[in-house]
Order: C-alpha cells, then structure tokens, then sequence
C-alpha cells in the first residue's frame, strides 16, 4: 500500500469552472485510489455571498471567503486551484506561489505571454508544481493517439490540421462580457480557444517554430450587460446600448513546427454550426488519425498495411472508426466497458489526479506552466503575424 498524501486544496472563484474543479478534486480518492491522494477542500474564495454558501453545501469546503488573498494564506492550504475571470489569473498564481503553494491555473494563465512568463517563472522561483487546465489532453483516444504517434506508426509525418470551433459568440446579441474586451480578456480566441489547439498541436507534432496569421472580428459591437440582469449567456435586448468588441472572434493560423512538418491551426467563436469542436487530424506517410471531441470516444484511423487486404479488396480501404476501451489510456479506471464512454468532468478528474501525483511526488505528467508558456508564445507570435504579416519566430 502507498503511502497517503494528504493535500489541502483552496479554490479561488465558483463560477462553472470552479466547480468543475471541486467535483474533480472529490473524486480522485475514488477514481485514482491507488495514487494514495486524498484531496480535502480546505477553502473556497468567492465574491458572491451564494456562491460561497453554496460551495460549502454542495462540495464539502471547510472553510469560505470572499477575499482570495485570506484563502491563500488559510492554515493547511497546500494547493490553490484559480479558476477565477482571465484579468486576476496572474496575480492570484504569482501570490499564491509567493507563499509557497502549488497552482493549478486554468487557461489562459496570463492576458499577455509576458503574465503568462511571470506566472510560470514565480513557480520556479518558489520551487512549487504548476499545472494548467489544457484537459483535452487527457482523453483515452488522444492519449492513445499521442502513442500511435510517438511509437512510429503513422509514418513520417506531413500534415497536421487542428481547429476549436464554438458557437458561444455567435449571436450578435450575446452580451459585451469580459471575453470580448482585450483589457479584461487580453486576446480573443487567440487567448481563449487557441491555446488549447496550440498545445495539442505541440504535444502531438512538438514545437511549433514558425506562424503566420490572419484574424477578424465580425461582430464588432455587442449589447453592453445590465447589472445584476442575467449571466455571461444572457442575451441583450434589442434597444440595450452596444459597446465595442476589442479582440479577435476568429483566426486561422498556418504554422511551421520545427521537425519541418506543416500545417493550419483554426479558432472561432463565432462560426455557425460547431457547438465544441476541438479537433485535429494528423497524417503521415503509413496512416492518419482523426479526433473531436464532439465525439470524444471516437478515433478515426487509417493505417492500411494492418487491414490485411489486398488486390480485389481494396474497396474495403479507409478509415476505421475505434470506440475507447480499456485498452486505452484512463478508460478503465472509470468503467470497463468498451465503448461506454467517457465526458468533460472525467478529464477534469484525471487532470487534477495527475497534478497532484505531482505535486505528491514531484515528477509525473504535464501539463505545466512552460507548456502554458509555449502555447501563449504561438498566440502571441501569432497576433503579432496577423498585423504584421508574413511569418513570425515563435518565441521572438
């Protein structure tokens, strides 16, 4: 039997992202049990009176305040958790490493790649784990694609297409929220989508060395919130007064990764159709692979020299779709039935596993706050493209 770690965890901000993060954080001593991990839910920050009373009712915290700098110093606080509006990640990660606690930050961790750097250099400085929520990471078919990669088996590898498509800004009278403002956002989907397709680009192919971009706004003016009248999805009403958009809705990205392979990155906010739709597709000289999360228990494979056909059956050829399983990654500690399938808050949960099998043992897994950094450096080499034209260094 391992031995058990005990590790208390405080959670700045119970917005939806926050509680996804208390439900994750409850069921890794079941999930993951023979981690020897047993999270306990020291403090919840909070602004909002309901939200705090609400946090200690559903999720079992011991403690709740409104001011994330009192939950940070609370007696026997080894992790904070900031899941807090985008403007307050940096400050709330760089003090909480200050006083040497572990940070788990969501994305993106910075507004700029200069906060995002500050963050990430903070914790090595304090000599803590870092961990950044890029949980797309973690599903079975991606981790087991990440292997066909890796093990050779698609071959030289030629193209690399990848594209976080969501329909959350496409009404033009969804409100003038934060994520639209680039003083409270900092970038667009250059900041809000992208990073994620960044990272598992790089996590698949490796760096990405060079970008170019073209982006565009094509909703320019949104209806500005009414306090206290609705939620980030509220929409505004016809005779609201409108506010301008000062960031990106979309962009399109084609890049150079430094093993020479080429290929496009896509992000939109606005695009009509796709509800979540992360994806990539990866193909090589032997084979390719295909994965989105709309079916994220899903991966499409072609690697012809296994199908075992040959000359009149040929019609047979093409891609096979493989349904998660035991055999793959994480499925079974979940459930052992092929093809019952996997959702959002169970990569959540491997996520924050993992992290704090870290932070336990400090070695495991990524994905850490130098992979938020390389991802915020593709954002922002490709923000810089986009006004500047042509190609960028990434990191220059």
């Amino acid at each position: 039997m391992s031995m058990q770690h005990d590790i208390g965890v405080a959670v700045i901000g119970m917005g939806w992202m926050g509680q996804a993060h208390s439900r994750a954080y409850r069921r890794v001593p079941d999930i993951f049990h023979d981690y020897g991990i047993q999270p306990r839910l020291v403090v919840i920050a909070d602004p909002v009176p309901s939200r705090r009373q609400e946090a200690v009712a559903r999720f079992g915290f011991d403690h709740a305040v409104s001011d994330w700098r009192e939950a940070i110093d609370q007696p026997g606080v080894d992790v904070v958790v900031v899941a807090t509006p985008n403007a307050e990640h940096a400050e709330v990660a760089i003090a909480a490493a200050s006083a040497g606690k572990h940070v788990f930050c969501e994305k993106p961790v910075g507004r700029t790649l200069a906060e995002t750097t500050a963050v990430a250099e903070a914790v090595r400085h304090a000599g803590v784990q870092g961990g950044v929520g890029f949980n797309y990471r973690w599903a079975p078919m991606v981790q087991y694609a990440a292997s066909l990669v890796r093990d050779g088996r698609l071959g030289t590898i030629t193209h690399y297409r990848s594209r976080f498509f969501s329909m959350y800004g496409s009404n033009p009278m969804s409100q003038l929220s934060w994520r639209f403002d680039r003083d409270a956002a900092g970038l667009g989907v250059l900041g809000d989508l992208m990073p994620h397709v960044a990272d598992m680009a790089q996590l698949l192919l490796g760096p990405i060395r060079q970008v170019s971009a073209t982006t565009q706004t094509h909703i320019p003016r949104r209806p500005i919130p009414v306090p206290g009248r609705g939620t980030h999805f509220t929409l505004g009403q016809p005779d609201d007064p409108t506010g301008p958009v000062t960031n990106e809705d979309d962009a399109t990205v084609p890049v150079r990764f430094a093993s020479g392979v080429h290929g496009v990155l896509d992000a939109s906010r606005v695009i009509f159709g796709p509800k979540c739709e992360f994806g990539f597709e990866i193909f090589g000289t032997a084979g390719a692979i295909r994965w989105n999360f709309e079916a994220m228990n899903e991966l499409l494979v072609y690697l012809p020299d296994m199908t075992g056909l040959s000359g009149d059956h040929r019609h047979h050829d093409g891609f096979v779709r493989l349904l998660s399983s035991p055999d793959h990654p994480y499925h079974g500690r979940f459930n052992p039935a092929a093809a019952t399938g996997l959702g959002y808050d169970d990569l959540k949960t491997i996520e924050a596993a993992e992290f704090l099998h870290r932070v336990a043992n400090g070695t495991g897994p990524g994905p850490t706050l130098d992979d938020a950094v390389a991802a915020a450096q593709v954002a922002a080499s490709a923000d810089h493209a986009s006004r500047s034209g042509g190609w960028v260094t990434v990191g220059d």
